[in-house]
């Protein structure tokens, strides 16, 4: 089965997480990515374990199915090579901040002169117009600007960042939708066009699904936030054992069927519980009658009886547990790979599965500069203009000639 995006290319420009990764889920789907980096690699590559310096972990959890190439943009050599590469390529995705994307040459209006087709996808802080426009911005940023740093204030009782780099992750997410929206609409105009992805109006979006809740209406009907959420009421229990588990008796079906496996059929028409509305009402008093609940029993027991009832449950796993986690080995989450240098490693899989096709894994995560020698032929770079660009330090310190053969 060929993968949708087979035949597009996409020079992924972008360092760190957000576009790399979103570079990576074209990739996953058949684009053919290249990644284009400074001579001093991406800082990625610089963080986690390695078996060889510039492959961290964290690079290779962001940068499957590219090939590697090194430019100094900076170059007038550097650059032409850069526009070489446009002209044959259908997507750009970068994260340098727009007053430096124009100071080097490859802004939307640079590059499209290159290739009016090109889809230029451009993932930032926030959004040019705005008051902040321009200014820098990480993970911690998208997530204190958005509320979501806020709305942990209800669990932890002071503000605190998610422990992941969500803001970085769904920001990731809606610029491969945005690009993929982007490639459709050129099937009909056969123009490329601009996307911006801003991450804290990315995260803000994302954040008020539930939690504009009475703000919806002007004038509002409420306050802000979805109770169930932000009251901290609802959460995991512990076990009779000392272990932890989900337990969502959430609609009439799942509460009665609950209250039945726990042996007390009079809890069903507690009027305090026996609508889904009276228990949206009284969150904190319904969350601990079922934490009470949970307490009697051990934690194998209620695998047993939840299963049995079909009643929604999980185990709490802990990233180590991810690993044995017999639901994912079933359907295959871990792909194992020999790579060249760093030996066999793990990959989560692309949850997104066309058709009966689960692989997505078409290169593991290359070297820096690998391919340079290689994509610089295939743009029409002499060898000997390529040693040339080498030596002057265009190409940093990948050694070219290796690869020319």
């Amino acid at each position: 089965m060929s993968k949708p995006l087979a035949g597009i290319k996409v020079l992924d420009l972008a360092t760190m997480v957000l576009g790399p990764l979103a570079a990576q889920y074209l990739g996953d789907m058949g684009a053919e990515v290249i990644k284009v980096e400074p001579p001093e690699g991406d800082l990625m590559r610089q963080i986690g374990p390695c078996h060889t310096p510039g492959m961290g972990a964290f690079f290779l959890g962001n940068n499957r199915n590219k090939r590697s190439v090194v430019l100094d943009l900076k170059s007038r050599v550097g650059l032409e090579a850069l526009y070489r590469l446009v002209r044959q390529s259908d997507v750009v995705i970068h994260s340098i901040r727009t007053a430096a994307a124009d100071r080097l040459g490859i802004s939307y209006a640079d590059l499209s002169r290159e290739n009016p087709r090109i889809i230029y996808c451009h993932v930032k802080g926030y959004s040019d117009e705005g008051l902040l426009g321009g200014s820098p911005a990480y993970d911690d940023v998208g997530q204190a600007q958005s509320g979501l740093a806020d709305i942990q204030r209800a669990v932890a009782g002071e503000p605190r960042y998610v422990p992941s780099i969500l803001a970085d992750k769904v920001t990731a997410l809606h610029a491969g939708f945005g690009v993929s929206v982007a490639l459709c609409e050129r099937m009909r105009t056969g123009v490329g066009q601009v996307i911006d992805v801003p991450m804290v109006e990315t995260m803000a979006a994302f954040n008020v699904v539930e939690h504009l809740w009475g703000e919806t209406f002007i004038p509002p009907l409420g306050p802000t936030g979805y109770v169930p959420v932000s009251s901290g009421s609802r959460r995991p229990f512990l076990t009779r054992d000392g272990r932890y588990i989900c337990v969502l008796p959430y609609n009439e079906g799942h509460w009665r069927r609950f209250c039945e496996a726990v042996g007390d059929p009079d809890l069903i028409n507690d009027p305090r519980y026996s609508t889904f509305a009276a228990r949206q009402a009284d969150q904190p008093g319904f969350w601990a009658e079922v934490g009470r609940r949970v307490a009697t029993r051990d934690y194998d027991e209620w695998v047993e009886l939840l299963g049995e009832q079909d009643v929604p449950f999980a185990r709490v796993n802990s990233l180590d547990d991810l690993i044995q986690d017999p639901h994912l080995k079933s359907v295959g989450f871990w792909q194992v790979a020999e790579h060249e240098t760093e030996g066999m490693m793990r990959m989560p899989m692309n949850p997104v599965r066309l058709g009966t096709d689960a692989r997505f894994v078409h290169a593991l995560p290359p070297l820096l500069g690998q391919h340079t020698g290689e994509v610089m032929r295939e743009i029409g770079l002499s060898d000997e203009e390529i040693v040339l660009a080498e030596s002057a330090g265009v190409f940093g310190s990948v050694d070219v000639r290796r690869q020319l053969g």
